[in-house]
């Protein structure tokens, strides 16, 4: 009877044992899937850990060029400003060029009224000339006929010519006057000309520089846009590198966990091989009685 209850207690030994073993493997079996997770959770964290470096990289560079993007536009705001201020100078000075050229218009309109009016006045003096001179005419006449009158017409003919001697010199000095006031005429002819080349002049360089500040805030605008498009880039970027640091820190703590049941999994094995080692000398120290 001692025989067979220990031969009943080691075959219920032997199917616990086997329970136990294929417990065993079974646990063996979870610990290498586990294993196999947690590696291949590795090699993801790797190529993940690669992947944010390069992402860090992109994002530096990314970085370096808005840098100089807005640098650029710093540069091309200054320029557009100093265009604004060269063209505010430049409309002024047309301002100051057109009030000239008005002031020289309305003066040389005065010079035009006065030298009509000087010309008239040596219209009248030669209309008073010729009558003179037909009273001259008249007088020689007289002289020819009346001898007797001779000293009366001389003193007359004295007195004309000293009168005419007068019109002359006012004739020359009117006409030394329109010669003069003609050539002041073609000098402020000339003078406006030289102005209005330099309007026409200051025109061009307007439209130059309306053209060249058009372009400037195109290219502004358009630097604007890029550069719109790379913060939003960042924003994306920075957005999935926050999840993948937030997957890695899912899989760190998944890790930590892993290792814990790990462990826990090693103590039970430990435990186990303790009883296996007891049990064997259990079943041997039974053998030894047996025998």
């Amino acid at each position: 009877s001692i025989i067979k209850r220990q031969r009943q207690e080691l075959k219920l030994l032997i199917a616990e044992l086997k329970d136990r073993d294929r417990e065993l493997n079974d646990m063996v079996a979870v610990h290498e899937r586990h294993i196999q997770a947690w590696e291949d959770d590795r090699q993801k964290i790797l190529t993940l850990a690669e992947r944010c470096s390069l992402l860090t990289s992109e994002l530096n560079e990314r970085n370096a060029v808005i840098k100089s993007l807005t640098k650029k536009l710093k540069v091309l705001e200054s320029q557009h400003n100093d265009s604004k201020m060269t063209l505010e100078n430049t409309q002024q000075k047309f301002k100051e060029l057109t009030q000239k050229v008005t002031d020289s218009s309305v003066q040389c309109q005065a010079l035009e009224e006065k030298n009509q009016s000087l010309h008239c006045s040596v219209l009248e003096l030669s209309a008073k000339t010729g009558q003179l001179q037909a009273r001259e005419q008249e007088l020689l006449t007289m002289l020819q006929l009346k001898d007797k009158a001779l000293i009366e017409t001389t003193d007359q003919i004295s007195e004309v010519a000293s009168k005419f001697k007068s019109l002359e010199t006012v004739l020359r000095t009117a006409k030394l006057e329109e010669f003069g006031r003609n050539r002041e005429q073609q000098d402020l002819k000339l003078t406006l000309s030289d102005v209005m080349f330099q309007v026409n002049k200051m025109k061009d360089i307007l439209s130059e520089k309306m053209k060249e500040s058009s372009n400037h805030q195109e290219e502004i605008s358009h630097l604007k846009h890029e550069n719109g498009c790379l913060r939003s880039e960042l924003l994306l970027a920075v957005e999935e590198a926050q999840r993948k640091d937030q997957l890695y820190q899912f899989t760190k703590s998944k890790q930590a966990r892993i290792e814990k049941e790990l462990s826990s999994l090693r103590q039970v094995c430990v435990k186990q091989q303790r009883d296996l080692h007891f049990l064997h000398i259990n079943l041997d120290s039974s053998e030894d009685s047996r025998q």
